[in-house]
């Protein structure tokens, strides 16, 4: 039972700071937007089950990406509050991580809807 509660008590927390991306992050919002129009978008075109899964990993990759780099800039601002060259070489790597995923998506995007756009015209 103690282990049950513990694991409802992680699961809170997980759920917290879900909240607190979103809430926070400009660009978690924007990633939201973005996830809701292309599963929209996908059930609207009728994506196979290989599709659904290669969107959802997409769409988890982004934001797995962008949690973890506002993980980082919350602990290193707790840290060093004041500029540091290295914290802002870290901050900038995290950042190229989302961007990286980003870009990923859009790749992924363009090979699932592009040909069905390309047909529909």
């Amino acid at each position: 039972m103690k282990l049950l509660r513990e694991r409802y008590r992680s699961f809170g927390h997980a759920l917290r700071g879900l909240s607190t991306l979103v809430r926070t992050q400009h660009n978690a919002r924007i990633h939201l937007v973005a996830a809701a129009s292309v599963v929209t978008a996908g059930w609207f075109v009728e994506l196979g089950s290989s599709e659904w899964v290669l969107l959802t990993l997409t769409i988890t990759l982004v934001f797995l990406a962008e949690a973890v780099n506002t993980a980082l800039e919350f602990l290193a601002d707790a840290v060093m509050p004041i500029q540091h060259p290295l914290i802002g070489k870290a901050k900038n790597v995290a950042a190229a991580g989302v961007l990286l995923a980003a870009i990923a998506s859009v790749v992924v995007g363009i090979l699932l809807f592009g040909p069905r756009i390309a047909q529909a015209n």
